[in-house]
């Protein structure tokens, strides 16, 4: 991983922008940009009665605007972190157009996941909307991997060196784990495994792996 130039990586840093807009615009409106941007579960009309002041509903830009919006300064600077960390890699060696259809399709495809299994949690009682951009930095994740399977990463906890294939393996393992179990709970681990998941399906597509194939094809 080289030095970052923005210029080359004009769609990571317009990422970044969005989300620092995003987070800023939640601090100064508070829970008003979260109750109509943020990732609501199907079917809350029939909960409104048990709220006072109702539950917002789910609409379909909610697959992409709860991606800009985050809880607090630590996720927010997690999730950027990551991005810059891979994500500049990654639009250099794809270009940006496929770069940024590749960040949409993490970042819905996570939110259809966790859509599913938010409106599972509140039909149990368990309502939440969901926000953060972590859906598709893991898909990020996962492309890094697959592009640079052989790229040593340095972890910090404990601070030894790791390929970057066995680290998204090992961390895609614990989400699952994650997720089934229910620890750690107010993390959004299906989504963390969509994002994953949508990615590899991309990549297989632009690979010309799938039943659909590309107009031409992006990597081998």
């Amino acid at each position: 991983m080289g030095p970052t130039n923005f210029n080359d990586n004009p769609v990571v840093l317009s990422m970044l922008v969005a989300n620092g807009v995003g987070f800023l615009a939640t601090m100064l409106f508070g829970p008003g940009m979260i109750a109509g941007l943020g990732l609501w579960p199907l079917g809350t009309e029939a909960l409104s009665a048990q709220y006072v002041g109702g539950v917002p509903g789910f609409q379909i830009w909610q697959l992409v605007t709860y991606g800009f919006l985050h809880g607090g300064l630590l996720h927010l600077f997690v999730n950027m972190f990551a991005l810059w960390m891979f994500g500049t890699s990654l639009e250099r060696f794809w270009g940006s157009r496929p770069f940024l259809w590749f960040y949409l399709v993490c970042l819905v495809g996570a939110g259809l996941i966790q859509l599913v299994v938010a409106t599972l949690a509140a039909d149990s009682g368990n309502l939440y909307p969901t926000i953060g951009a972590s859906g598709a930095v893991f898909g990020i994740l996962l492309g890094f991997a697959m592009m640079f399977p052989e790229q040593q990463l340095m972890l910090l906890f404990p601070p030894i060196p790791i390929k970057a294939k066995y680290f998204v393996l090992f961390y895609g393992a614990f989400e699952l784990y994650a997720g089934v179990t229910g620890s750690m709970s107010g993390v959004a681990h299906f989504a963390h495994l969509g994002g994953m998941a949508f990615g590899f399906l991309m990549i297989t597509y632009w690979r010309g792996r799938l039943p659909i194939k590309p107009q031409r094809r992006l990597m081998r």
